[in-house]
């Protein structure tokens, strides 16, 4: 009997570490707007498609699944898909990361720690007025740039991004 428990006992622990290293695999890179500037300067021929967000948003939230299924659709293609959450960085670790956990969410996330909106929406779109979610698309190489403000649909994303790529 004693042996019996000494390997349940074994299984636990592994689990529980198993658990604790999956809960620590959500990685959420804080950034400046200079990462972004990065990103458009650059002479890359990838599409990045950027849905602003937060988990607070409720359309926000509703329309992950469609990103995801861009993520996994153009997982062959030079296409990336980057979530930038809004939400706060004291929150990280507490809402945000188990957030991405819980919807199994694996497009990249980064968390954008520049809490003075109006000094950075104008540089993503003059046109953008604040409203979440928002979603930029652009392809640096071929001077693609598509813009939505709020909600948007698969198919839009879909098209949008088979626009981009194409030379």
């Amino acid at each position: 009997m004693l042996k019996k428990e000494w390997i349940l006992l074994v299984m636990m622990v592994l689990l529980t570490c198993a658990c604790i290293a999956q809960k620590a695999n959500v990685p959420v890179e804080v950034v400046k707007m200079d990462w972004y500037q990065k990103l458009r300067k650059s002479s890359s021929d990838t599409t990045y498609i950027l849905n602003f967000w937060a988990t607070w948003c409720v359309p926000c939230v509703a329309e992950l699944p469609y990103f995801e299924q861009i993520h996994q659709n153009y997982a062959d293609r030079k296409v990336k898909v980057i979530l930038v959450s809004l939400d706060y960085v004291k929150q990280k670790e507490k809402l945000l990361e188990p957030f991405i956990q819980k919807k199994k969410i694996h497009s990249k996330v980064v968390l954008l720690n520049e809490p003075n909106y109006n000094a950075w929406i104008d540089q993503i779109d003059p046109s953008w007025s604040g409203t979440l979610p928002a979603t930029q698309i652009f392809n640096p190489k071929y001077s693609r740039l598509f813009f939505i403000e709020g909600e948007t649909t698969f198919a839009i994303l879909d098209s949008l991004t088979l626009n981009s790529i194409r030379p």
